[in-house]
């Protein structure tokens, strides 16, 4: 069985790996650790299984709205219904803080994972150019709006 936890300390080695595994420019095991001791703004989740970490998901929570940072699984597990789960977790956290909405930048090559925000209901709202340092890739700017 899958549970949706709060990111601990513990994790960010399993954590890290998956990074490493999914993204070209991965953040460090401190960027992790900053974020859980340091940032008082920052909502982290994992998708453990049996001590494992199948997947991870963050927001930073800024005035009433949410801006999703990351979000990753474990190759392993992709296709799986853990990302579903993780983005069920954020979102569920936004509405128990009653914002208007959540935002995140997705690489414009990412159409799989454009498709996970948009079955959220998040829509297109702009381009950022350039965004992505490794390649020069634009990102997709994503809003999901709540109703009041």
């Amino acid at each position: 069985m899958i549970k949706i936890i709060s990111m601990k300390e513990e994790h960010i080695p399993q954590i890290y790996e998956i990074e490493k595994s999914c993204f070209t420019i991965p953040w460090s095991k401190d960027a992790f650790e900053k974020e859980l001791k340091e940032n008082p703004l920052a909502y982290y989740i994992v998708a453990e299984s049996k001590g494992n970490i199948l997947g991870y998901a963050g927001m930073w929570k800024i005035a009433d709205e949410g801006h999703i940072t990351n979000i990753a699984v474990h190759p392993d597990f992709q296709h799986q219904g853990v990302g579903t789960l993780l983005m069920q977790g954020i979102i569920e956290e936004a509405q128990r803080n009653h914002f208007i909405g959540l935002t995140l930048e997705v690489r414009e090559s990412n159409i799989k994972a454009q498709n996970l925000y948009k079955k959220f209901g998040f829509v297109n709202e702009g381009i950022r150019k350039g965004y992505y340092q490794d390649t020069g890739e634009n990102a997709v700017i994503m809003w999901k709006y709540f109703k009041e």
